[in-house]
C-alpha cells in the first residue's frame, strides 16, 4: 500500500495511522541541547580540556532545562518528572541530568581552582568526580533514546536502535566539538575515530530503515513517511549528505585542517538537528486495526 493511500485520521475517530504531536520541536531541541552538551564534555573530558567542560555544560544546563520546561503545560510542575526512577526513563535522565550538571561542575571548579585550597588535580576528590561526572553525562546521552524506544504504541520508536542512535549521534558531536577546540597537536587519533563513528551513524539509519520497512504498520509507515514524501529531501539532503557524507570526506581528506574541522562539525551539527525533527514527526500511533493488507498476509 503506497503512502498516499494509507488513512491519517487524525482527530476524528476512523481507523487509521495517527500523528504522535506531544513531543514538537521544542523537546527535539531539548534533546539536541543536552546530547550535543553532554557528548562535548564527555569527549573533552577524556582529551582533558577544560574549555570543552566548559562548552558542553554550559550547553546542557541552559539549553536542555530551557526548551524542556517550553514543552511542559504547567512548568511549576515539571519537578515532578523526577519523581519515578523506578519505572519512568525519563525520571532516571533528569536525575543523572542534574547529577551531571553538579558532579562536572565541580569537577571543572576543583581543576581550575583547586590548588588555591591544596586541591591537587591528582587528588582522588578529583578523581571521583571525574569518573561520576562521566558516568553521569553517558546516561543523559543515552536516557532520551531510551525514553523514546520505551513507547511500544509507536512503532519507529520501539527499537533499540534509537538509544543507539543517541549515543551516537552525541559522541560524534562531543568529537567534532573537541577537533574545533583543541589544537591540532592534542586531536592524534580522534579523526579516525570521527570517521569510525560517522560509519557507526551511516549502518545505524540503514538499520532502522530496514528494521521500521519490515516492522510493524506503524513502523513501516514512519519509513514511507520519511521516504516518499516531502520530509525525504530533509533526510537525504540534510541527514545523510550534509550531516554524514560531507564531515566524512573533509575528516578523510583534511584532517587537520581548522577552518574545514568548524565547517565538517556545522555539517554534522545540521544533520543531526534536521534528523531529532524527523523523528519525532513522521512518529505514528499503531492503528487499532491494521490498515496495511500486505502486512496482515505475512
Amino acid at each position: 500500500m503506497a503512502i498516499e493511500d494509507k488513512v491519517f485520521s487524525g482527530d476524528t475517530l476512523r481507523s487509521g495511522y495517527r500523528f504522535q504531536r506531544h513531543w514538537d520541536n521544542s523537546m527535539a531541541y531539548a534533546f539536541i541541547f543536552a546530547e550535543l552538551g553532554a557528548g562535548i564534555y564527555f569527549i573533552s573530558l577524556l582529551m582533558n580540556s577544560l574549555t570543552g567542560m566548559i562548552v558542553g555544560l554550559v550547553l546542557v544546563s541552559t539549553g536542555k532545562p530551557y526548551f524542556h520546561l517550553a514543552h511542559m503545560g504547567v512548568p511549576s510542575r515539571s519537578w515532578r518528572a523526577m519523581l519515578r526512577p523506578d519505572r519512568s526513563w525519563i525520571s532516571r535522565g533528569l536525575l543523572g541530568l542534574g547529577a551531571m550538571i553538579g558532579t562536572g561542575f565541580l569537577y571543572v571548579i576543583g581543576l581550575a581552582f583547586g590548588e588555591q585550597f591544596g586541591i591537587a588535580a591528582d587528588s582522588g576528590l578529583l578523581g571521583l568526580l571525574k569518573v561520576a561526572s562521566a558516568t553521569f553525562a553517558l546516561v543523559v546521552m543515552c536516557y532520551q533514546g531510551f525514553a523514546m524506544s520505551h513507547s511500544t504504541a509507536i512503532g519507529i520508536w520501539n527499537s533499540a536502535i534509537i538509544p543507539m542512535a543517541s549515543l551516537l549521534y552525541s559522541l560524534s558531536l562531543g568529537v567534532a566539538g573537541a577537533l574545533v577546540l583543541l589544537p591540532a597537536a592534542q586531536t592524534g587519533g580522534l579523526a579516525d575515530t570521527q570517521l569510525l563513528l560517522l560509519l557507526g551513524l551511516a549502518v545505524m539509519h540503514v538499520m532502522l530503515l530496514h528494521g521500521g520497512w519490515h516492522g510493524s504498520p506503524g513502523a513501516r509507515t514512519s519509513v514511507e513517511l520519511l521516504l516518499q514524501t516531502s520530509y525525504s529531501k530533509w533526510f537525504w539532503g540534510m541527514v545523510i549528505a550534509t550531516g554524514i557524507i560531507v564531515p566524512a570526506l573533509i575528516t578523510w581528506a583534511a584532517p587537520g585542517n581548522a577552518l574545514l574541522a568548524i565547517i565538517s562539525g556545522l555539517a554534522m551539527l545540521s544533520g543531526f538537528c534536521t534528523w531529532r525533527i524527523l523523528i519525532f514527526k513522521i512518529g505514528v500511533y499503531e492503528p487499532i486495526l491494521s490498515m496495511n493488507p500486505f502486512h496482515s498476509a505475512h
